[in-house]
């Protein structure tokens, strides 16, 4: 097997640059964890009960496994922005700072006396980053709203309903990591523009229209095909076995046949109902009950065996318990054991071209574990 040229390793890009990291949760510490794997100094400024994003789930010490994911690489400071001493003190980072971020409601960190006019006048080039659940203006502005929310206000619910119709809510927080990438990427090219013509400015960026430009391809076909849009081919999706399940995806004709073939199955092709791929799609989930009916007395790995030799686009439905022992995970080095603090050690998934040691990173840090570090930076006692 021919092997691939070296990949670029990205683990320094944004060496210099420093992120004063406000938000909580996950959209924006998202953003600004990748920004540190990719060699950015991002303090995350907390306040001194922590970011409310640590208690997302069981707790060891100050990190549940959210928070430490989403917080690697960073260094944190405890400051209480309600008085004096906090207030000085962030201005110092701020003033330090390449990027400001928050995930305030529209309207803190201007009433704190952290908004955009107040910073820029800090820090004049600075990329401000405001991260929100319907952005800074508009009527819904002022709602409080989380990921499961918006995957319903998005379409995203609708959009994955099960087979009898009714709504169903991805079970993760897809939005909030969408919005992460976004921002991400919001502020990379805020940073190349800067670099090119020397100049900051403001981001308002949302879970409402990150959303929305995730699904975006799919809100033009709604439009387009008057609210019921089909289904690009089938069958596709899942098929139960004896000790597991397959996803399937047959594109093409001969894809099916093929299936069909494997599983002995002369008449669900030919001259039958489902032989052409517009009745397949109209009659699709009689035709998955059908295949699966077929596909739950073989063994999952024979079945997979059986239709990859043929072509048929079939991969095992895996837990990840099953992706993290994969041959081809482990072989890829997709991810690594990396040590977690008080979890001990936990797989982290390799950020993409980012290929530095466990050892040469920040775990995530404890609330106001970097306290007396940065302020010695500063020059503040």
């Amino acid at each position: 097997m021919r092997s691939p040229p070296p990949n670029l390793d990205l683990s320094e890009s944004f060496a210099g640059i420093r992120i004063c990291d406000l938000s909580q949760a996950i959209a924006g510490p998202h953003a600004t964890m990748l920004l540190a794997q990719y060699g950015a100094d991002v303090i995350k400024v907390e306040p001194p009960a922590g970011d409310w994003g640590r208690l997302l789930g069981p707790a060891q010490g100050d990190h549940c496994v959210h928070s430490w994911y989403y917080n690697l690489g960073k260094r944190s400071i405890s400051l209480d922005l309600k008085t004096k001493e906090g207030c000085e003190a962030l201005t110092k980072i701020a003033q330090s700072s390449d990027v400001f971020i928050e995930s305030f409601r529209p309207g803190v960190a201007a009433r704190l006396g952290f908004g955009y006019d107040a910073v820029r006048a800090l820090r004049p080039d600075v990329v401000y980053v405001s991260v929100s659940g319907f952005g800074q203006h508009g009527p819904y502005s002022e709602r409080g709203t989380v990921d499961s929310l918006m995957q319903g206000f998005s379409g995203m619910m609708t959009m994955n309903q099960t087979s009898d119709g009714t709504p169903h809510r991805q079970n993760m927080v897809v939005v909030d990591v969408l919005t992460g990438l976004y921002v991400f990427t919001a502020i990379s090219s805020a940073l190349f523009a800067r670099r090119q013509h020397g100049q900051g400015g403001f981001l308002d960026i949302s879970l409402m229209h990150a959303a929305a430009n995730f699904q975006a391809a799919k809100i033009a076909e709604f439009h387009a095909s008057s609210g019921e849009p089909q289904a690009f081919y089938g069958p596709v999706g899942y098929l139960p076995t004896a000790d597991g399940g397959v996803s399937i995806s047959c594109r093409k004709q001969n894809h099916y046949e093929a299936l069909c073939q494997v599983l002995g199955r002369p008449d669900l092709c030919g001259s039958s109902r489902f032989a052409s791929i517009n009745a397949r799609i109209s009659e699709h989930d009689e035709l998955m009950r059908e295949l699966g009916a077929s596909t739950s007395s073989w063994q999952t790995n024979c079945l997979l065996t059986a239709l990859q030799t043929v072509d048929v686009l079939a991969e095992k439905a895996q837990t990840y318990g099953q992706w993290l022992t994969d041959p081809h995970v482990t072989a890829t080095n997709a991810f690594e054991w990396t040590g977690a603090g008080s979890w001990g050690e936990l797989p982290l998934v390799r950020s993409i071209g980012a290929h530095s040691a466990p050892s040469q990173r920040r775990i995530a840090p404890d609330i106001g574990e970097h306290s007396l570090e940065i302020r010695r930076e500063l020059g503040l006692n």
